[in-house]
């Protein structure tokens, strides 16, 4: 096996950038799972027929979410801040980012997905923002989700920490188009929609449409990220979740 977490190739004649999250069946976004991510991504990013490029994963999840252990005090900054930096670097990309979902879509995993453009997932698909049952909240989420599904939808999924499946996903706005093999899916709509453009016309037309989302998304990532940091990492609750959920026990709240 090789070491790395993350299968990175060019494909459709260097046209298309596939990078494959490969630690099944979890795919934990770890630090290097992200490291890995955003060095492929910036590594890619200045080549002129780049069109697009596809995240999905090996095996029967998208990913479980984030290492619960680097929620911890001690790693929490150094990881928080690697993550922003990667879903920025998504945001900001230059060329559309097409993900395809199968299985579970959790917590950091489902961050890094929705910092793409276009979801492709299967029915039975299962994207959750979960981070609240454990007391802290998704940072990343609570910039992304508002912009995509609305504010009321947002609010449900992050307040609440539950669970939706492609088909409600779908519905909400969430995901783009269900399928069977939401890989095909995907290269399908690079295909037919995006191969037979310009790609230096392509990057001016994704500047043009994400320009003032991509400002927003900045101030607000930076506001969280410390609301995080600085604030609810200082509680008593943030610290009793996360240990109860390595301990696999249950928390016991002060509401504080």
């Amino acid at each position: 096996m090789s070491d790395s977490p993350l299968t990175s190739r060019l494909e459709r004649d260097g046209r298309l950038l596939r990078l494959i999250l490969a630690r099944p069946k979890a795919n934990i976004v770890d630090a290097k799972m992200i490291a890995a991510l955003q060095g492929a991504l910036d590594e890619h990013r200045d080549k002129s027929e780049l069109a697009a490029v596809l995240i999905s994963a090996e095996g029967p999840n998208f990913s479980f979410g984030a290492s619960v252990d680097e929620h911890l005090p001690d790693q929490c900054g150094e990881m928080i801040r690697c993550l922003h930096h990667l879903v920025m670097s998504m945001v900001e990309y230059p060329l559309p980012i097409l993900v395809a979902v199968r299985g579970f879509c959790l917590g950091g995993g489902m961050e890094v997905a929705i910092a793409g453009n276009f979801l492709f997932a299967t029915n039975d698909a299962n994207f959750g923002q979960p981070e609240i049952q454990l007391a802290v909240f998704a940072p990343a989420a609570s910039c992304l989700l508002p912009e995509r599904i609305g504010q009321a939808q947002a609010e449900d999924l992050l307040f609440s920490g539950r669970s939706i499946n492609g088909e409600e996903a779908l519905r909400i706005g969430l995901v783009n188009e269900i399928s069977d093999d939401p890989e095909a899916g995907a290269l399908a709509y690079f295909d037919e929609q995006l191969a037979p453009r310009s790609s230096f016309s392509l990057r001016h037309a994704v500047w043009a449409a994400r320009h003032d989302f991509c400002e927003r998304m900045k101030i607000k990532i930076m506001a969280v990220e410390k609301r995080y940091l600085q604030e609810l990492m200082s509680g008593e609750d943030p610290v009793e979740g996360l240990n109860a959920f390595i301990a696999k026990r249950a928390p016991q709240w002060k509401h504080r």
